[in-house]
């Protein structure tokens, strides 16, 4: 029985790649003629976001030299979560399903052949799920798996060990494209799609060339992004913060009243000074997290676009950068 056919768009989000891009198009180039022996037409996306080497130069040229290659350049650095939504906006209407993966090669490329399988079985998500990090140092290990569990505990609905390499049918992403906020956590965004899911798992390699573009501390603000993007449970937190305060009060004023009419007299400068720095630091970080939720909302009123798109390359009807 001879299979459906379907187009297939590889969303590869970029920033300073080029010691990466020649390697990772040969790869995701090889990926696309076993697939199109297999009756799917195949293209890969590179958005360049806001590169400062030479990375839009490269897909340029390679878009000229190969006719799968497409390229996508924004006007400024926007982020990974922008430049990858600008992908699934540009390629929505030339695929069938959509393929988002990291341009470092350190998310298993063949894995898209399995990917492609549960979908023409019905998938209309399928996840890509690391279940080997031994190539991760252990420090990149054990922060990795902080985050999931940090998140988990904070109440995101996240699939365990699952970055943003998984295919999307098209009305999946057009379903996720469809959501208002701008502050974007599409790990957790398009777990809330529902639709019918799959899991492939896969080792995770070394990077092939270049570094990392996620530090501890962009790990960090990606995880509180997440969370306060999600959940409301650090809200939560202080208000059960606040009840234990009240609780320990009272003891306190019940000690307080023993002893006054037991005759002693308090000193009480220690637990004074103790409670007056707990307590205000306490206060401060409550505040600091609710300015971080109305923050948020003051970003999202604004209505401000989530990226602004320079030029394009390769591409139906995209004009030449």
């Amino acid at each position: 029985m001879q299979k459906e056919t379907f187009s297939l768009v590889i969303v590869v989000p970029c920033y300073n790649e080029e010691a990466v891009l020649n390697e990772t198009t040969q790869r995701l180039l090889g990926i696309a003629g076993h697939l199109k022996a297999d009756g799917v037409s195949t293209h890969i996306l590179y958005v360049d976001d806001g590169s400062r080497d030479a990375t839009w130069s490269m897909i340029n040229q390679l878009s000229a030299a190969h006719a799968e290659v497409w390229g996508l350049k924004l006007a400024v650095n926007a982020g990974h979560q922008h430049a990858l939504w600008a992908g699934l906006e540009a390629a929505v209407p030339h695929a069938d399903a959509i393929v988002s993966i990291d341009a470092d090669l350190q998310d298993d490329p063949d894995v898209i052949l399995q990917m492609v399988a549960h979908y023409r079985e019905g998938a209309d998500l399928v996840f890509g799920v690391r279940d080997d990090r031994s190539s991760d140092s252990w420090f990149k290990r054990a922060t990795a798996q902080g985050f999931y569990r940090m998140m988990q505990a904070m109440g995101t609905d996240l699939v365990y060990n699952h970055a943003d390499y998984r295919l999307m049918s098209r009305r999946a992403v057009r379903a996720l494209l469809a959501f208002p906020e701008r502050n974007l956590f599409l790990r957790g965004m398009v777990k809330q799609l529902g639709f019918r899911q799959a899991v492939v798992t896969y080792a995770r390699q070394k990077r092939q060339a270049g570094e990392s573009k996620y530090p501890l501390s962009k790990m960090l603000a990606f995880a509180w992004d997440g969370i306060t993007s999600f959940s409301v449970r650090p809200l939560r937190l202080f208000i059960g913060l606040g009840l234990v305060f009240i609780l320990v009060s009272f003891v306190v004023i019940g000690w307080a009243l023993v002893v006054h009419f037991s005759g002693h007299s308090l000193q009480g400068w220690t637990s004074l000074l103790i409670s007056v720095w707990f307590v205000g630091g306490a206060i401060l970080i409550a505040l600091g997290v609710i300015g971080e939720y109305v923050g948020k909302i003051y970003s999202e009123v604004k209505r401000r676009p989530r990226y602004i798109e320079d030029c394009r390359c390769g591409m139906p009807g995209g004009a030449t950068g």
